[in-house]
C-alpha cells in the first residue's frame, strides 16, 4: 500500500515583502517537489508590539490582498498549491474568494489569546476547505474540534521552539497525529516521522517544513532549510511512501 504525504513548504516571512522573491521561492519549492507552499496573512499590529526586535521585518512581510492574489496566481501557473495561515477573518474570507482549498491554523491561534482567534477559527470552519491545525502551544483540542465538527481537519504534532532540538520530539505522542509541523534544523525528523507512520499503515500524512532561499535574511531564515535540502527531504519521503513493510 502506497502512503501519500502532503509536503508543505512553510514560507513564513522568508519572502521578505518582495513579490519577486516570493515568486522565486514558489518556483524553487515546486522544483524541489513540494505539494504546496504556505504563506502567512497577518496584520502586524494585531500580533506584535512595535518594540519587537524584528518589528521592521514583520511589518514588511505583511501579506496584502493584492500581493496574495499575485502569489496565488503565480503558484497556479507553477502548478503548486497555495494556501495560508490567516490570522484575521477578512483574510480567511478573501482566500475563500480566491478559491483557496486549504487553510492552516497556527499554534498561537489555538490558545485563543490573539485578537480574533475565535472569529478566525469560525471563518475557517465555514470555508469548506480542508484545515490543518498545529497544537504546538497547547490549546483546547475538544473546543477546536467542536468548531470544526463539519470540516475535514488534520491535527498536527508541533513543538513551538525555533529551532527545535531533535531529542525533544516525543515520538510516541507525535505518532498519534496525522500531521507533523517540524521546526528542527535538518530533515531527519520529518523523514523519521514518515517511516514510523508508514510502519503503522498510515494512508495519508501531512508534513510541513520552513523553507528559505539561500539569500533569505528575514526572522524565519535562521530556522528554515534551503530549497536544496527540501528537495533531498522530498526525495527520501517519496521513496518511503512506496516501501513494502
Amino acid at each position: 500500500m502506497t502512503m501519500k504525504t502532503f509536503i508543505v513548504s512553510e514560507i513564513g516571512s522568508n519572502w521578505e515583502g518582495s513579490l519577486s522573491k516570493g515568486k522565486r521561492i514558489i518556483k524553487e519549492c515546486k522544483k524541489a517537489g513540494a505539494d504546496a507552499v504556505k504563506f502567512q496573512m497577518w496584520r502586524a499590529n494585531d500580533l506584535y508590539e512595535k518594540s519587537h526586535p524584528n518589528w521592521k521585518e514583520i511589518k514588511k512581510s505583511e501579506l496584502t490582498f493584492d500581493v496574495t492574489k499575485k502569489l496565488k496566481d503565480y503558484a497556479d501557473q507553477q502548478k503548486i498549491e497555495f494556501f495560508c495561515s490567516a490570522f484575521y477573518p477578512e483574510a480567511v474570507n478573501y482566500l475563500s474568494k480566491l478559491k483557496v482549498k486549504k487553510f492552516k491554523v497556527a499554534s498561537r491561534t489555538c490558545k485563543f489569546t490573539d485578537p480574533y482567534s475565535y472569529e478566525v477559527l469560525k471563518a475557517k470552519s465555514e470555508s469548506n476547505g480542508k484545515v490543518f491545525i498545529s497544537m504546538g502551544m497547547g490549546g483546547n483540542k475538544k473546543r477546536i474540534s467542536n468548531i470544526f465538527k463539519k470540516s475535514e481537519i488534520v491535527f498536527c504534532y508541533c513543538i513551538s521552539e525555533y529551532p527545535l532540538e531533535f531529542k525533544k520530539i516525543d515520538w510516541k505522542n507525535a505518532l498519534k497525529f496525522d500531521g507533523f509541523s517540524d521546526h528542527t534544523m535538518d530533515i531527519l525528523a520529518p523523514i523519521t516521522y514518515a517511516v514510523l507512520k508508514k510502519q503503522r499503515g498510515s494512508k495519508k500524512i501531512y508534513i510541513e517544513k520552513h523553507v528559505k532561499l539561500n539569500d533569505s535574511k528575514g526572522p524565519d531564515a535562521s530556522t528554515s532549510i534551503s530549497t536544496e535540502k527540501l528537495a533531498e527531504m522530498v526525495k527520501h519521503i517519496r521513496i518511503i511512501e512506496k516501501m513494502k513493510i
